[in-house]
């Protein structure tokens, strides 16, 4: 699947800015909410952007490699929590429902048959990755239907009149292929990638590392983008990247969640790095790599509140802040509008 993500239009920076600038208010002021509105209108190609029909799309898979205790978290707790989503209730719940968000549930590989008539989108690719630990995690024609998978869901919000989305993620064990991609596409040391996930004590984080370190040693892959994707990967994670670029080509306003999903976007903008232009970030987990990978793409969170759920949890947090900077470029008078001297 190809997808035509253009950039936006760089001669709206200069009037952007300068309506910023000219709101009365010392240059500046507003810190990141200024940034956070130029990007916004920059991604809209307005003066006056605005956030519509948010929604939070929320992918669900299991992963082979839970097999070889990397998780403390087992596997049944994948779809316990998914009907749980879907019944209310859960922190991804409140923080929609808080937010004016709306949820969007998708079955991309759970390792069991949820019956019909929950809300639950039904695009299940396979009940489960295989374990990476030994071969790939998934074959190319599954990652291929994942990404379309992924960037169906994301027409069809669109299509609502949604003009800013999140993702999400149910897995357990989805740490485990973040960090793999993670190291992969940006050299870090896999150490540094690889964390507490759900909560592992130091041997189970030893334990680990030992179990992705001899992942990673029995690799035969021929080391590209798709093929670590695809060898390393998990559904939900794959169909979020098929999601965030179908949301950047609709021109979308991307705002990217925690560890599991940032590392969606970097694999995402291994295949078309323009998708970055249009994502803004959330938070900074307390994922162990978290703020590793957000400064290996140059990333700027506006939250770090000791998060680590996922789900979309940050990313939903994050909107009332990026309501404000809409708020700020729409709502604020410039010195030219009102008799106040322009004191900067």
């Amino acid at each position: 699947m190809t997808f035509d993500i253009k950039r936006p239009d760089a001669s709206l920076k200069e009037p952007l800015q300068n309506r910023i600038d000219n709101l009365t208010k010392p240059k500046g002021s507003l810190g990141m909410l200024e940034e956070l509105a130029l990007r916004i209108g920059l991604i809209q190609g307005t003066l006056s952007p605005e956030l519509r029909n948010p929604h939070n799309i929320l992918f669900a898979a299991d992963h082979g490699i839970i097999a070889d205790g990397v998780s403390v978290s087992p596997k049944e707790v994948t779809w316990q929590q998914l009907g749980h989503f879907a019944k209310g209730g859960a922190g991804i719940n409140f923080l929609c429902n808080q937010h004016g968000f709306k949820l969007v549930l998708v079955d991309a590989g759970v390792d069991y048959d949820i019956p019909a008539g929950h809300g639950i989108i039904d695009m299940k690719v396979r009940r489960s990755t295989r374990n990476f630990h030994y071969g790939p995690a998934m074959t190319a024609d599954e990652m291929e239907l994942c990404l379309q998978r992924g960037a169906e869901v994301v027409g069809d919000v669109h299509a609502s009149g949604c003009n800013v989305v999140s993702f999400g993620e149910m897995g357990s064990g989805n740490t485990s292929p973040s960090s793999m991609w993670m190291h992969l596409f940006t050299g870090i040391p896999l150490a540094d990638c690889i964390g507490a996930g759900a909560g592992l004590d130091n041997d189970g984080i030893r334990h680990k590392y030992e179990v992705l370190k001899e992942s990673l040693d029995n690799y035969r892959g021929d080391g590209s983008v798709t093929d670590i994707m695809a060898w390393f990967g998990g559904y939900e994670l794959v169909m979020a990247v098929g999601g965030m670029l179908r949301a950047a080509e609709l021109g979308m306003l991307i705002i990217v969640d925690g560890f599991i999903m940032t590392n969606c976007i970097l694999a995402a903008s291994k295949l078309y790095p323009e998708v970055l232009d249009y994502a803004v970030f959330g938070h900074q987990g307390d994922e162990s790599g978290h703020k590793l990978v957000l400064q290996a793409l140059g990333a700027h969170p506006i939250l770090h509140l000791s998060l680590r759920l996922g789900e979309g949890s940050g990313a939903v947090c994050a909107y009332p802040i990026l309501q404000s900077a809409v708020k700020m470029i729409n709502d604020m008078d410039t010195f030219a509008d009102v008799a106040v001297t322009k004191y900067f």
